[in-house]
């Protein structure tokens, strides 16, 4: 929690201050979140102290650490500014980037600065998404750019998220007039029989992570509606067999757990006014032994081909819980280990 002007800490006395001064009082308030909560977030991760003084704040620390705080305060205050929100997830993120600028010396492309700033957003019927990296913005631009996008790399990256978010917006705009939202459903191969209920019933668990996110963007009766007029689909990679998909956005979720051949009958399903966006993670290959990914090969074999998007995440994306990048980034570390 941070510390009150009114009972100051005792500070030893080769610790120095860098005073920040914020001359809007309510904004200062939401900078600061409820009992200084964000203000404690930001003290626990950079190891400082933050004090309070009417429209002040003071940073105690070591060098690096107070210049890494100092720059989080200022680029979260920016955002305040700009109108935009600041919660637990932003406060993550603007110090990640400013990890990042500690440890290489550069602002690796402005993310600090985008983060501010960014003026990439996506407009849904529920909320505004804006990305938080400069990878998710790159993708976002590619994904209203390109016919055909891929989105690569460790879960949390907010591949799917954005991707679907797009669509949406898209939709919304009348660039498309479906959506289409599809995964492998590789887990269903043995057990599908298994399960209770009619063919939607044993496919939808496999599908729950699309229709998350799709609740996330239009509001559920009007979401129950567009699906019933087919206008919103979701199905296994299996169903789309057959099919040419015209005047849509095409999701095509967990590509790494499609085989070759049906990498190829999805991507050859590409119709009139359509695109396509793919998301995959080649670290969680679900395929049985010896059989390969089909988003390697198209990977391989689509690189150079123009008009086609290929982007990469890394740890350094990861939008979730912090403790999502460190233990991408260990089991990373393992890779030629053990594992």
């Amino acid at each position: 929690m941070a510390t009150s002007a009114l009972t100051p800490p005792q500070i030893p006395e080769d610790v120095r201050e860098t005073a920040l001064e914020f001359p809007d009082n309510r904004l200062l308030i939401d900078l600061c979140g409820e009992f200084d909560r964000n203000l404690a977030q930001i003290e626990d991760r950079l190891e400082v102290q933050i004090l309070r003084r009417g429209n002040q704040l003071g940073v105690l620390g070591d060098e690096e650490a107070r210049g890494q705080a100092v720059d989080v305060l200022q680029a979260l205050y920016h955002r305040l500014e700009q109108g935009r929100p600041v919660d637990p997830a932003d406060i993550d993120a603007a110090i990640r980037f400013g990890d990042s600028y500690a440890e290489t010396g550069s602002r690796d492309g402005d993310q600090l600065e985008m983060f501010q700033g960014g003026k990439v957003e996506v407009k849904t019927r529920k909320k505004v998404i804006e990305p938080r990296t400069q990878t998710q913005k790159a993708y976002v631009e590619s994904l209203f750019s390109h016919e055909l996008c891929f989105g690569i790399g460790p879960a949390g990256t907010g591949k799917t998220y954005l991707a679907v978010a797009v669509a949406v917006s898209m939709f919304i705009d009348g660039h498309v007039d479906r959506i289409i939202l599809s995964r492998p459903a590789v887990e269903a191969g043995e057990r599908l029989g298994f399960l209770p209920g009619d063919m939607k019933e044993k496919v939808d668990p496999y599908m729950q992570p699309l229709y998350d996110a799709l609740n996330d963007f239009i509001p559920g009766k009007q979401l129950a509606k567009l699906m019933e007029e087919k206008r919103i689909e979701i199905a296994p990679l299996a169903f789309m067999r057959g099919r040419t998909l015209s005047n849509a956005f095409v999701v095509l979720d967990e590509a790494q757990n499609a085989t070759a051949m049906q990498m190829k009958m999805f991507l050859t399903r590409l119709g009139e006014g359509s695109r396509m966006a793919i998301t995959g993670d080649r670290s969680q290959v679900d395929l049985p032994r010896g059989m390969s990914s089909g988003l390697a090969e198209a990977e391989r074999i689509l690189r150079a081909v123009d008009g086609i998007s290929f982007t990469y995440f890394s740890s350094r994306d990861v939008v979730r819980h912090p403790m999502v990048a460190k233990i991408i980034d260990a089991y990373d570390r393992d890779l030629g280990g053990d594992g």
